[in-house]
């Protein structure tokens, strides 16, 4: 009697993909283009992925890494990462019409690193140091912050115990490894202050508990986004830690067949900067391979949504 063998399916992630700050920034490239007309000038990458740059370039946008790279009076919007207080001095002094994309998320970190140095506290900000929004976020107030970039680096702080200090967070780490750290400040520093909601955005939250818990039900977790997203390289490194096998697509070509050996479910989700067509590309290719079920793991629901510059609002319509 021939042995049955349990159909091979894929067990997809809900929320995933896009954020309200993601859809935000790229509609404001998409309105200023509509607007002013081409070129409009981003000073560095709108979101962290390389398929969203290429398709506002090719409606012609053009990525720049300084503002100094804009032509004097040129459009210029700013990334959903944020920027320092220098680069926005140096954009009016080149007369920049500056449109700023920043997500209100990455926002609220930042005043609240203005309000934390003007009360005398020396900050602990929890990143990656060669992060985008952790540079802008230290750009507030350089001379009173210190990155803290994991847990050994806490026990490096050169402080007193009873130092002034309060902690801030990049938006996109995973919630695990921030509470770890956190946790490590408050034993070496009791006075700590602190943010009264964590910095961690809600759409890296609930994208990190999708994954969790299609983790939990898969052979192996797919995880789309780009090298250079922080939220998508959290996620992986979520479903590795529950023990299920996880790798980052950036795009469908990028799939290793070999990853699928002995594989029976797969889990799929996407980083906040991952296009929804990305996805449907890589379903597409899974079936291909004889993944043909189709399960949703549908662990929140997302409604939030951020509203455009007033300098842009109803652009689309005026043209």
């Amino acid at each position: 009697m021939s042995e049955t063998r349990a159909p091979k399916k894929v067990i997809l992630a809900e929320p995933r993909g896009f954020c309200a700050g993601v859809r935000r920034a790229i509609s404001i490239v998409e309105e200023a283009l509509n607007k002013y007309g081409p070129p409009v000038y981003v000073r560095k990458e709108i979101v962290h992925n390389h398929y969203v740059v290429r398709s506002l370039e090719q409606r012609g946008a053009i990525f720049v890494d300084s503002e100094e790279e804009v032509p004097e009076g040129a459009v210029c919007v700013f990334s959903a990462h944020g920027v320092s207080p220098a680069v926005r001095t140096n954009a009016k002094q080149r007369e920049l019409d500056v449109i700023d994309a920043t997500c209100p998320l990455v926002s609220k970190v930042h005043q609240e690193a203005i309000r934390y140095a003007r009360d005398g506290k020396t900050i602990l900000l929890i990143g990656h140091s060669d992060h985008e929004e952790v540079e802008g976020t230290y750009g507030e107030a350089p001379e009173a912050t210190i990155i803290v970039e994991d847990v050994e680096s806490v026990a490096k702080l050169d402080l007193p115990s009873d130092a002034n200090v309060a902690y801030l967070s990049q938006t996109t780490l995973s919630l695990d490894e921030t509470s770890g750290i956190i946790d490590a400040l408050r034993e070496k520093f009791p006075a700590l202050g602190g943010p009264a909601k964590g910095d961690i955005c809600y759409a890296s939250q609930n994208r990190q508990n999708a994954v969790k818990a299609i983790a939990e039900r898969s052979d192996l977790v797919l995880v789309v986004g780009s090298t250079n997203s922080s939220n998508s390289i959290r996620m992986v490194e979520v479903a590795r830690d529950l023990g299920t096998a996880a790798y980052l697509v950036p795009e469908v070509g990028d799939l290793d067949p070999a990853w699928l050996e002995g594989v029976t479910s797969v889990g799929v989700s996407a980083g906040a900067s991952a296009p929804e067509i990305l996805v449907d590309q890589l379903l597409e290719r899974l079936v291909e391979y004889g993944y043909t079920g189709l399960e949703l793991e549908q662990s929140a629901v997302e409604n939030v949504v951020f509203g455009l510059p007033a300098s842009l609002a109803g652009a689309s319509s005026a043209t």
